[in-house]
């Protein structure tokens, strides 16, 4: 039977390092301030926003919530953008996705300067990060990362690993693929059009499941001992559920994350990581 993943424990962990780390900022000069934007009001998106100021409160984070209405139009909302983006106090600006209809996500996303870009979306920073420029200052996206956290903090090795990714979002499949390259695992993606899955997760010693459906990933579809790692968050009759059959990939696999309570933690606690790292580059 496999070890079950903390994310939990593990996002505290890196929480508590940024409280110390901010209460030396703070005698610096000020805090990190982070800005939310919320259009609309989608309840997962409000949940998902509440969990993101709590953290910030938690760690000494300035967090602001800016709220509008779901008829806004996309040029007040790029004019509200361009001002964050020239306000000193805010290191970081995330604008909770998904956005309505009427307004183009890609070119919000493009809107904010790359060095307030905490959740790692413009093109400059994945662009850095697919060729692999780390001298450079980047933000690679907080689940991606916090998988990676995750794994280093668990002691699993990477370097020279089989890793397949099921998935290929460019917010989830794809930056995690090349950060796992970065630390020399081999890495294989599949996808919709993948032959024989089951055949390509059965040689992983990791498997990141990203494709969001529900307990997609069975027991008889991963390798003896490997590690899982599930991203998916499904609700299905009021119940979470992740893209891995939980009761029978943990009969099998060394570690696995749970649903809720392993990849979500993360994500969150590296956007306060992403945000300190602003704050830094900012300065006072």
């Amino acid at each position: 039977m496999s070890k079950i993943i903390d994310g939990k424990k593990i996002a505290q962990n890196i929480r508590m390092e940024l409280k110390d780390e901010i209460k030396n900022l703070k005698k610096d000069g000020r805090v990190p301030g982070l800005t939310v934007v919320m259009v609309g009001n989608n309840p997962a998106s409000e949940t998902y926003v509440s969990m993101k100021e709590k953290a910030a409160e938690e760690i000494g984070i300035n967090s602001r919530l800016i709220k509008k209405d779901e008829d806004i139009s996309e040029k007040e909302l790029l004019d509200l953008i361009d001002e964050l983006n020239n306000d000193p106090a805010v290191d970081g600006i995330l604008v909770q996705l998904p956005l309505p209809e009427h307004i183009d996500e890609k070119k919000v996303i493009e809107s904010i300067v790359p060095d307030k870009d905490v959740d790692g979306f413009h093109p400059i920073n994945t662009g850095r990060l697919f060729s692999g420029q780390e001298d450079s200052l980047r933000y690679e996206a907080c689940t991606p990362l916090g998988i990676i956290r995750m794994l280093e903090r668990e002691g699993i090795e990477i370097d020279g690993k089989n890793a397949t990714i099921v998935g290929r979002s460019n917010i989830v499949g794809k930056p995690i693929a090349h950060l796992l390259l970065e630390r020399h695992a081999t890495v294989t993606i599949c996808h919709s059009h993948t032959k024989d899955l089951k055949a390509e997760t059965k040689r992983a010693d990791i498997v990141v499941a990203a494709v969001g459906r529900a307990e997609m990933i069975t027991g008889d579809m991963i390798k003896e001992g490997a590690v899982v790692i599930d991203v998916g968050i499904n609700r299905i009759d009021g119940e979470l559920l992740g893209d891995v059959e939980f009761e029978s990939a943990k009969e099998v696999a060394s570690r696995i994350t749970p649903v809720p309570g392993g990849v979500g933690p993360m994500t969150i606690a590296m956007l306060m990581e992403n945000t300190v790292k602003a704050r830094k580059y900012h300065g006072v």
